[in-house]
C-alpha cells in the first residue's frame, strides 16, 4: 500500500509543460503540415504543367459519314487549351458540335495524354425552309445547316414552317405519308404557315389545303377525304391519282379538283 501511494504521489506532482513549450509544439506541427500540403500542391502543379500530360492525340468513334478523324481534329485542336488535367471538356464538346454534320459529341479523357470523342452525326430526312436556305431536318426533327452536295440521298421531301415548330412538322409528315400512300399519292412537300394552316404538295403536282389544327384535327379531315375520294373519282371516271387539288377547310365537305373535272363534294360530314 505504501509503494502504490508513493507512486501516485510522484505522478500527481509531475510538473506540467510550460505554455510556451506547448505553443512551440503546436507551431511545429502546423509548420510540418503546411510543408506537406505545399509539397502536394507543388507536385500536382508539376504534373499539370509537365509536357508529359499535354494532349497529344484524339481518337474519334461513332458512325461518321460526312467527316473523318483528320478533318475533325483539324477543326477542333486549335480551339483546345490546357493539358490532360485542365482541358475543358465542355468547351471541347462544343467545338466538335460546331463542325458541320455533327449532332452530338461526348468527350472523355484517356490517361495520360489523349481524348476520346464519340460522334453522332445528323441523319437528314428532309430539306427545311426556303429553297435558298442550305438547311436540313434530321430524324429528331431538328434543323441544321449543311452542304446539299454532301447528301447521300437528294430525293428528300421539302418541309417548312417556323423553326420552333420543326419537330411538329416532321411528326405531321410521318402521320400523313402512310395515309396518302394508300391512294398512291406521295407527299414531297409540307408547309405550316405563319397562321398555323397546313398545306401539302405531292409528286404528281397536286396540292391540298389541310386547314388549321393539331395532328388529330388534321387527320380527321384527311380521313374524310381518303374515305370518299375513290368514290368521287370513279363517279367522274377518274383514278385517285388524277387529284389536282383539294381544300379541306370547308365545314361540311371539301372542295375537289380532278384533272378535267371540278366539283364540291358534300356527301361527307363531320
Amino acid at each position: 500500500m505504501k509503494a502504490r501511494d508513493a507512486m501516485h504521489t510522484r505522478q500527481d506532482t509531475r510538473p506540467e509543460l510550460a505554455l510556451d513549450v506547448r505553443l512551440m509544439n503546436i507551431t511545429s506541427a502546423l509548420m510540418f503540415t503546411g510543408v506537406g500540403v505545399l509539397c502536394v500542391v507543388m507536385s500536382l502543379w508539376w504534373m499539370v504543367r509537365h509536357p508529359l500530360f499535354d494532349i497529344t492525340g484524339i481518337s474519334v468513334h461513332g458512325d461518321i459519314h460526312h467527316n473523318n478523324e483528320v478533318t475533325l481534329r483539324a477543326n477542333v485542336v486549335p480551339r483546345l487549351n490546357g493539358s490532360f488535367f485542365t482541358v475543358d471538356l465542355a468547351s471541347a464538346r462544343a467545338a466538335f458540335e460546331n463542325v458541320p454534320w455533327v449532332r452530338q459529341a461526348m468527350v472523355q479523357r484517356e490517361f495520360p495524354d489523349r481524348l476520346r470523342v464519340d460522334i453522332e452525326e445528323h441523319e437528314p430526312v428532309a430539306y427545311w425552309g426556303a429553297e435558298a436556305d442550305s438547311r436540313l431536318l434530321n430524324k429528331q426533327g431538328e434543323v441544321f445547316s449543311a452542304n446539299f452536295g454532301e447528301l447521300d440521298n437528294e430525293n428528300l421531301p421539302h418541309l417548312s414552317g417556323p423553326d420552333s415548330e420543326s419537330a411538329k412538322v416532321w411528326q405531321m409528315y410521318l402521320s400523313l405519308g402512310p395515309v396518302f400512300s394508300h391512294m398512291e399519292l406521295k407527299i414531297n412537300g409540307l408547309e405550316l404557315t405563319g397562321r398555323g394552316s397546313w398545306r401539302a404538295q405531292f409528286k404528281n403536282g397536286a396540292h391540298i389545303e389541310l386547314g388549321r389544327g393539331n395532328q388529330e384535327e388534321v387527320m380527321a379531315r384527311v380521313n374524310r377525304l381518303t374515305q370518299t375520294l375513290a368514290q368521287v373519282s370513279q363517279r367522274y371516271g377518274r383514278p385517285t391519282q388524277a387529284l389536282e387539288s383539294a381544300d379541306l377547310r370547308h365545314v361540311n365537305g371539301y372542295a375537289l379538283r380532278l384533272r378535267g373535272v371540278s366539283t364540291l363534294d358534300t356527301t361527307a360530314t363531320r
